[in-house]
């Protein structure tokens, strides 16, 4: 077995991929079964109907924006967060 630092990088590598994708898989599986179930209603016909159709969109939309502010609003945190743990470390230093 190959142990150099560049083969065990590569597998790090791999498996945050591997990690970030499944991550996604599982979101998109939670959001595409909330919207089915909030969405579908009638099982009689083929066919998508329009009703279901936007109702599905929307969901899908307001998902995406929520999981976007989200991600925004945590990103801010970390900064502040990372911001007074700098600034408590110099303190300490003085």
């Amino acid at each position: 077995m190959d142990t150099t630092p560049e083969k065990i990088a590569l597998s790090d590598l791999d498996k945050e991929q591997m990690k970030t994708f499944s991550d996604f898989l599982l979101s998109y599986n939670r959001l595409s079964e909330m919207c089915f179930t909030d969405c579908v209603r009638d099982f009689t016909c083929r066919d998508v109907k329009e009703s279901e159709k936007t109702c599905s969109l929307n969901c899908m939309e307001k998902y995406l924006k929520m999981n976007q502010r989200v991600s925004q609003r945590f990103q801010e945190f970390q900064m502040v967060a990372s911001e007074n743990a700098l600034a408590m470390e110099k303190k300490l230093r003085k």
